[in-house]
């Protein structure tokens, strides 16, 4: 008899921003910058931001609970929990471990991804590759960052481009629907123009480190975003090719939400058109590891997403990483 190989299907999605709001006009009282050059530069309006105690784990949860309303699903079926993130609670243990621990999923085991705007991406593979292989029949992959905990409020180059969230989804085993193809890379020669400097086993916190604020967010924009607009472009164009699918194949492209511009140019490559194309970076911004599960569960829940419909994840992030995904989707737009 003739092994099957299943595909892995998003069979339930979920996500979490929280309360507070931070716009471009509170950000005008803390560094030189308006509204007007925000939002031309970046497409970002406002963003939210983790109250104090708030942090990765807890948003997580929030995310998986909210798919397990809505989807039924119950703690005990998880089989595996992974969590891409580059904000964790803490080094050790692992943000998985903490949701697990949080949602009472007693029988799943998981891990922690760091790739930064990729690893949900990324994250999305090793998942899939779980369920492909027999592995696991139910595993939640999360994609969460608490980005206010690393930015510098002094900084106007990098603290208007974040903010905080967490979205989730179920993958589960199908014939027909679900991950059909991807392309991941990653380039460490670039690592040096987006990177938090300090923190790690290279140079652990000290005083001298905190002092010459070491522990945020350090990037080297023009590079970053000449490197983003081409790569992401050219990673998405690949795969469509790939697989055969012309601009009007495309239902719904889901780009990482890093500025308006490199997802225009992204757009562009493939021929789309604005209706074909999820945005929500105007009230998000940049949520690092959150902004395609975030959009993924926003999508679906304004029914922009039908059974059988093409969807291209497209990505890019410190590392350099990048990659393009194509789904087909398997979850009817009326559940």
């Amino acid at each position: 008899m003739k092994q099957i190989q299943f595909k892995a299907n998003i069979t339930g999605v979920g996500n979490y921003l929280p309360e507070n709001i931070l716009t471009n006009d509170d950000i005008e009282k803390l560094v030189d910058t308006s509204d007007e050059w925000i939002q031309s530069r970046t497409g970002i309006r406002e963003r939210r931001i983790a109250r104090t105690g708030e942090a990765s784990a807890e948003m997580s949860t929030h995310a998986v609970h909210n798919l397990m309303v809505n989807y039924k699903l119950k703690a005990d079926e998880i089989d595996a929990i992974i969590v891409a993130t580059i904000t964790p609670d803490m080094m050790f243990p692992s943000t998985a471990a903490l949701v697990q621990n949080n949602l009472n999923a007693q029988n799943a085991w998981g891990y922690d991804l760091s790739a930064a705007c990729s690893g949900f991406l990324f994250a999305l593979q090793s998942g899939s590759a779980l369920i492909s292989a027999g592995q696991c029949k139910k595993v939640i992959v999360i994609g969460v960052d608490t980005m206010s905990s690393i930015l510098d409020f002094t900084d106007r180059n990098t603290c208007i481009l974040f903010g905080d969230g967490a979205g989730a989804v179920l993958l589960e085993p199908s014939e027909t629907y679900g991950i059909i193809d991807a392309e991941l890379r990653i380039d460490g020669a670039g690592g040096e123009f987006l990177h938090m400097p300090a923190g790690g086993s290279l140079q652990p916190a000290t005083e001298e480190t905190v002092k010459n604020r070491l522990h945020y967010v350090h990037q080297d924009g023009k590079t970053v975003f000449k490197q983003a607009v081409r790569e992401m472009a050219n990673i998405s164009h690949q795969v469509a090719e790939r697989n055969n699918l012309s601009c009007d194949d495309i239902d719904l492209f889901i780009p990482h939400q890093a500025n308006k511009r490199i997802i225009d140019a992204a757009a562009d490559k493939l021929g789309l058109k604005d209706s074909q194309i999820m945005i929500n970076i105007d009230r998000y911004a940049n949520t690092t590891s959150a902004t395609l599960p975030i959009c993924i569960a926003e999508a679906a829940e304004k029914k922009l997403l039908d059974k059988g419909h093409n969807v291209l994840l497209s990505t890019f992030g410190a590392g350099f990483s990048w990659g393009a995904m194509y789904i087909k989707w398997g979850i009817p737009a009326h559940a």
